[in-house]
């Protein structure tokens, strides 16, 4: 996911906007005609909705490669208000909806028949995808969606503070707490994990040695370590060492550049910005290990384009993002690498991305290929906010993390249950 600078924007509302829309099956409702007469040249005209990217020169490259393409006249939309999701998924339900979108996989938009399949585009150069890219966006062997760029997401660290206060970069829970105490002054807090803590729900699970489900679709995150977890991030909210209601959330880099923490969850995407205002005194280091039976991990978010099965001219709409997102690959470096850091999904153009292959760049791609973890297309919008629920219960009201639990499993079996019988 990258970060967006302009608005408070979270992942989690994504989600939930969707949620109602994809449950009740009214996705299945969008018209087929978008209402655009014919243009120049080829007299096709095609739309695609972007959500605003906070990095400099990303709207002006999107456009400029769109320019390029000489088989149909291709508008964007730049959505700069914090409600991307909301946008989209409302405009999905008329007939402005856009003929390819970006977005995150989602099995509700597979089901419902709102994205198209696009394995025949794929097909031919999937072996040079990740293949954790291909398997996070298919479905019943149908590939729906081309991955664009993947977010490494883990700890930047100042350098500086850590030696001062002679911390060592924390491995456990235990030692992330210790540090964050150690690192806390009158004027900086020792960590921030985002003003919801939204960001660290699944990195929380992946690092206790659990799964959000298991291979067989049924409920992985209800372990006693993922239970010792929220405990400890509870005794975190309720230290004084936690940056709580920071200006920006933690997708933007503010608040670690300013010096309002020494520590802050975010994304790879906001690197180059960090690096230009702390220079070598910036370090990285993956989620840590939480419980006895945890492994440090880095969640990958990222984004990737969806075509509209229910656009004017489907066939159209696939050729152009087969054309940007598979046979421009300069395009693709250029977007990956020119403005945040993203690693491209492609190994080919991921093994000549040269701003990547040194100092904090390179450490960051090796943490993202051994600790990584990518989106499960089955874990919906619903099972998001029963986390979000967890979190409010647990963290923020101290609540019982079992109880809280409890609660989430029954609202994640039912749907669970929905999608699979």
């Amino acid at each position: 996911m990258s970060a967006m600078s302009n608005s408070n924007w979270s992942r989690r509302s994504i989600f939930r906007a969707a949620a109602g829309m994809a449950a009740a099956g009214t996705l299945a409702a969008c018209g087929g005609n978008n209402g655009r007469g014919g243009g120049s040249g080829s007299g096709k005209n095609l739309s695609q909705y972007f959500h605003a990217y906070g990095e400099a020169g990303v709207e002006q490259a999107v456009k400029r490669y769109a320019k390029g393409y000489s088989k149909a006249n291709v508008t964007t939309q730049w959505i700069t208000s914090a409600d991307y999701e909301t946008k989209l998924f409302s405009a999905l339900l008329t007939k402005q909806a856009p003929d390819v979108f970006e977005f995150h996989p989602q099995i509700q938009l597979v089901k419902s028949g709102q994205v198209a399949d696009l394995s025949d585009i794929i097909n031919p150069v999937k072996d040079d995808f990740n293949p954790a890219d291909i398997a996070s966006h298919t479905v019943d062997g149908k590939i729906y969606g081309v991955r664009m760029i993947d977010d490494p997401q883990f700890f930047f660290y100042r350098k500086s503070m850590l030696e001062k206060a002679k911390v060592a970069v924390p491995t456990t829970m235990d030692e992330l707490i210790e540090a964050a105490a150690k690192l806390t002054t009158s004027k900086v807090k020792g960590l921030f994990l985002g003003n919801d803590l939204h960001a660290i729900e699944l990195p929380l699970v992946w690092s206790a040695g659990a799964e959000p489900l298991t291979a067989k679709n049924e409920i992985g995150y209800h372990t006693d370590e993922v239970v010792g977890g929220l405990r400890q991030l509870r005794q975190l909210f309720t230290s004084g060492h936690l940056l709580l209601d920071a200006p920006a959330d933690y997708w933007d880099p503010s608040a670690l550049d300013q010096g309002l923490c020494a520590m802050q969850f975010c994304g790879m995407w906001a690197m180059p910005v960090m690096q230009k205002a702390l220079g070598d005194d910036l370090g990285i280091f993956p989620f840590p290990k939480v419980g006895s039976n945890g492994r440090p991990s880095v969640y990958n978010g990222g984004w990737s384009m969806f075509v509209n099965a229910k656009g004017s001219d489907v066939d159209a709409a696939k050729e152009y993002v087969k054309w940007l997102w598979i046979d421009q690959k300069k395009d693709q470096e250029d977007f990956a690498t020119s403005y945040g850091f993203h690693i491209p999904p492609r190994t080919s153009i991921a093994a000549q991305a040269d701003k990547l292959k040194t100092g904090l760049p390179a450490e960051g791609v090796k943490l993202f290929n051994t600790y990584g973890h990518f989106d499960n297309i089955s874990w919906t919008q619903a099972m998001y906010s029963a986390w979000d629920g967890i979190i409010s219960d647990s963290v923020r009201k101290g609540g019982d993390p079992e109880a809280a639990l409890d609660k989430a499993d029954k609202t994640i079996n039912r749907e669970l249950k929905k999608l699979f019988g």
